[in-house]
This record gives structure tokens, sequence and C-alpha cells, in this order.
């Protein structure tokens, strides 16, 4: 799930960067750099999803020692079964020794908790000037993809609909397009 999430954020950014294109070749810069802050959010937003996997695996990858230590903890618990029936007394420096270790496993438990829900969200810290920069890039591109263009090519009359019905394609989305955009109605954005 997190893996179509990131591909509908990778989409957005491309989107935003085309969106940011448009506007630059329109001349308004203030909604050019609008789109290229939306592509940093999503940016982030790709960030945080790939560290989401990352702490996914890590748990995968705890749960399988977690279980070698509970077959070994098992293996133990059978020895001191035998043991404790031949000794059939209980000693309390092992009992408190092992609340000392159960409230240490507690104690490691909540500073794990607080660590993963801890807020994230630096969207607020963008750097101006590197937008500014991004944009100018942007905008250089733009005039060699002009440049390059044939002077014999028109630009595409726009098609208006009437007003209150949208065509709609005849072609069937494929499954995987109708998951991604449950995806996107699902993510809100």
């Amino acid at each position: 799930m997190l893996e179509k999430k990131e591909k509908v954020l990778l989409k957005k950014v491309d989107a935003e960067v085309e969106k940011a294109k448009e506007y630059t070749r329109a001349k308004n810069k203030r909604a050019a750099i609008q789109c290229l802050k939306r592509k940093r959010l999503y940016e982030q937003q790709v960030e945080q999803l790939g560290n989401f996997q990352l702490r996914i695996h890590d748990q995968m990858i705890m749960l399988e020692g977690a279980k070698a230590t509970t077959e070994t903890v098992d293996a133990l618990r059978t020895g001191a079964a035998a043991m404790k029936a031949m000794q059939k007394a209980t000693n309390i420096d092992d009992v408190d020794k092992t609340m000392d270790e159960i409230n240490e496993q507690t104690e490691n438990m909540k500073q794990i908790q607080e660590a993963l829900s801890t807020p994230i969200g630096a969207a607020a810290d963008f750097d101006e000037d590197e937008l500014e920069a991004e944009l100018e890039e942007l905008e250089g591109a733009e005039l060699e993809e002009q440049l390059l263009q044939p002077a014999t090519t028109a630009p595409a009359a726009p098609v208006h609909a009437p007003a209150g019905r949208i065509a709609r394609p005849t072609q069937k989305n494929t499954a995987e397009e109708d998951e991604l955009a449950a995806l996107q109605a699902e993510m809100a954005m």
C-alpha cells in the first residue's frame, strides 16, 4: 500500500512540475512557485513513505529476532522448570532480576513509541532562494524547448464541453488505475 501511495505522489510531483512549466510559459511566476512548493511537499511525503517502509522492514527483522528469542526463552524455561523441580524453592534475587528486565523492556518500548509518534512537518521551512533557482532552471528549460520546436507548429484550439456535462471516455479503466484512483481519494489530495 505504501508503494502504491508513493507512485501516486510521484505522479503528483510530475504534475506539479508540468503546471509550473505552464505557468512559467504564461509568465505567472507566483503560480509557478506555488506549484514548486506543492512539489516539495509531495517529495517530502514520498520521503516519509520511504522511511515508513524502512521502519516496517526494521520491524520485520525485529520480529524475526523476537521469534528466535522466544524459542530460546522457551528452551530456557524448560530447563528452569527442571531446575525448579529439583530445588523446589524460589530465589528472590531471580524475581527481582526478572522484574528489572521487564521494567527495562517497558521503558525501551515507551521510548520507541515516543520516537514513532513525534510529529513531522517542515513544510514551512522552504528556502525561497532555492525555489527561485529551481524556477529559473525551469524557465531555461522551457526556453530551450521553445527554441528547438519548429516554427510551423500552432497551438491547439481549446475544446469547450457544455456546462453540466462532463465527457467520459468510453474506454474502461484498468484495475490498477481504479486502485490508484481509490488511493488518491483515500488520501484526499
